[in-house]
């Protein structure tokens, strides 16, 4: 039988540790929320339509090349790897130097679905923006490709697993790192915030390490909404914060499903995305640290909640 879900405190923590697990009656009004991917029709940029961008969106500098609208560079030998097997990538150019040819094969067997161009590294650094202190390492191999289309919101929960919703988390190698974690403890969805998070690009696919092309990362335009309507498909939201005195542990979710909410190392969670969670829990660390690195706690969370009690 289906029970109602027991009061919360201030922040959604519960006060009675021995939890019912409780399904979701249906809202007042209609829970279809119009929660907007990478794919679907956004309202237009306030100056029209947006210029070609460059690696981390930048328009072509220092003799970069400017990025065709709606494509992305990839680069290093797992991300382009990874892209050239997903059939859901549309190609536009491979840029290779002769040496990295054989690392790129053993990643992703020929013949690959685009003929590769080869190319000096000098080139493929101007192409991408690669100099000292930008961070670039692509080894040699560049991938010119459209960018992906996210499913909605609803169609994404038909997946398995846990979700990991990412509250202005603004690093594409934090949020790489996370998705790379999420594909490795089967997680259904990375979420992140349409403007407050890094768009898709080569530094965000290259920490993902293939991640990128198993796991839907949706961009939606208001996190809180979001989380009302995974509620309503039956998700219990617990939200990840330090000074919590709740204690993150499997054994209190046996049974649900779960999103995890993730917010900023500065700030943390916004006021509205922690009062929306169901309960708020910290990590037991016991050699008494106080946090860790956003992308490591994603880690130690997602491991927690994904062990057998």
């Amino acid at each position: 039988m289906t029970q109602n879900r027991p009061p919360r405190g201030k922040f959604g923590r519960q006060g009675d540790q021995n939890r019912p697990i409780s399904g979701r009656p249906a809202q007042g009004g209609d829970n279809r929320l119009s929660l907007a991917g990478r794919g679907e029709q956004k309202p237009e940029h306030p100056q029209g339509a947006r210029p070609p961008r460059g690696e981390h969106g930048r328009g072509g500098s220092r003799g970069q090349a400017a990025t065709p609208a709606g494509a992305v560079w990839l680069y290093g030998t797992h991300a382009v790897g990874a892209a050239l097997k997903n059939p859901q990538r549309r190609f536009r150019r491979l840029v290779i130097t002769e040496e990295a040819q054989a690392a790129l094969a053993a990643e992703c067997p020929q013949p690959w679905p685009i003929q590769p161009e080869i190319t000096p590294r000098d080139r493929i650094d101007a192409l991408l923006g690669a100099r000292p202190g930008s961070g670039i390492v692509h080894q040699g191999i560049a991938l010119l490709t459209d960018q992906l289309t996210a499913p909605a919101l609803l169609d994404a929960l038909k997946r398995p697993g846990p979700i990991l919703v990412l509250d202005q988390i603004f690093d594409p190698r934090n949020v790489g790192a996370l998705m790379r974690t999420a594909q490795a403890f089967g997680a259904c969805a990375v979420i992140t915030q349409d403007r407050n998070a890094p768009e898709e690009t080569g530094a965000l696919a290259k920490a993902a390490s293939g991640a990128l092309e198993t796991i839907p990362l949706l961009r939606i335009v208001n996190i809180a909404r979001a989380l009302i309507a995974l509620k309503s498909a039956d998700v219990w939201v617990v939200g990840l914060d330090g000074h919590s005195p709740s204690r993150l542990r499997s054994e209190d979710f046996a049974g649900r499903r779960v999103a995890l909410v993730l917010g900023s190392e500065g700030e943390g969670m916004r006021r509205l995305t922690r009062e929306t969670c169901d309960e708020v829990c910290a990590l037991a660390m016991p050699g008494g640290m106080e946090s860790l690195n956003v992308s490591a706690a994603g880690a130690v969370a997602l491991y927690e909640l994904t062990r057998a009690p």
